[in-house]
């Protein structure tokens, strides 16, 4: 069953169509991640699932059940922000049971279940501390914990790692999708970090103008871009246009090639002048230009580098140049 259906959904605020005719299904149990860059319609799409808006046209069904009419909290969904929301009057056990007790449910009872889920979140004997006494991290798991307390069936979280440092987020990304796996509940997690989505979602849908561009494993929407605004916004590949495509291969359509599989070589199909070069750590960016087309080449560190303004040959295994549709 589908924890999430779109069909045909917009939302359009005026004459802006913040989202314009949207199908999409979620698998129950998935991982999902909504990816594009802001304004494209990623974060409505997330509150139309959570009732906090209406959609202008189309149908929203939950777990086959129609809910475009249906207020928040009779959605059996929960939501995860990036402020995460806590109230800093409230400790931490009463803000993670604070809508049992909305619920009506007893001091005893609702505290019981924040215990439980402070412990799902690797905070157990947080309770009686302030959020102003947690650290970014922390108050990011209480939000968390919180969400999960009531158990929802579908979890929604609004680029909940946006305020954590690197090293931080990286380390959230694994727990969060540890955590998705224990409960194997249905995640939809909305964010414009394209390493975030493709180190953790089982399937992305990339949005932009309202609309999803394509929808695939992180695999697909790395190595098989449809269309080059996939291409360049997902890993910032090279996209090389159709005119110097048909030169090469002699098809007139876009091409992408990733940075890390175009190789510096004695002889190649294509030439090109070295612009800069940007350590990286384990790898060195070598900007490049090819008549007026913009490339990158990513080298390992014990590869010999070229000097800037040098001229060099590029070239790639024959299944690293990825056709796109044509005119798209």
């Amino acid at each position: 069953m589908s924890a999430v259906t779109f069909d045909h959904v917009s939302r359009h605020f005026g004459a802006v169509k913040a989202v314009d005719g949207v199908s999409l299904d979620i698998a129950e149990g998935e991982f999902f991640a909504m990816l594009g860059p802001s304004g494209s319609g990623k974060t409505t799409c997330l509150r139309l699932i959570a009732g906090f808006e209406r959609p202008t046209a189309g149908n929203i069904r939950i777990f086959g059940d129609p809910v475009q009419n249906l207020p928040p909290y009779k959605r059996n969904v929960n939501t995860v922000f990036q402020d995460y929301a806590l109230f800093p009057h409230l400790n931490v056990i009463d803000n993670v049971a604070y809508g049992l007790m909305i619920a009506g449910q007893g001091r005893r009872q609702r505290h019981a279940a924040g215990e439980e889920a402070l412990e799902l979140v690797r905070l157990s004997g947080y309770g009686a501390r302030k959020p102003s006494e947690l650290s970014g991290g922390q108050r990011q798991r209480v939000a968390l914990a919180r969400a999960l307390v009531n158990k929802p069936r579908v979890l929604l979280l609004d680029e909940p790692l946006g305020a954590l440092d690197l090293r931080l987020r990286e380390q959230m990304q694994e727990e969060l999708k540890s955590l998705q796996r224990q409960l194997r509940i249905t995640f939809v997690f909305v964010t414009h970090d394209q390493g975030e989505a493709l180190s953790m979602a089982d399937r992305v849908a990339v949005f932009d103008h309202g609309q999803i561009i394509q929808t695939g494993t992180p695999e697909d929407i790395y190595f098989r871009p449809e269309v080059p605004f996939v291409a360049d916004f997902v890993g910032s590949s090279n996209v090389l246009p159709e005119a110097l495509v048909a030169r090469l291969t002699g098809e007139s359509r876009p091409a992408s090639i990733r940075p890390e599989r175009l190789k510096l070589a004695a002889e190649g199909p294509l030439r090109a002048r070295v612009t800069g070069l940007s350590f990286l750590g384990l790898a060195t960016r070598v900007s490049l230009e090819a008549g007026e087309t913009r490339l990158t080449c990513l080298l390992p560190q014990d590869a010999a580098r070229p000097a800037e303004g040098e001229d060099v040959a590029l070239d790639w295994e024959p299944g690293d140049l990825h056709m796109m549709k044509a005119g798209a």
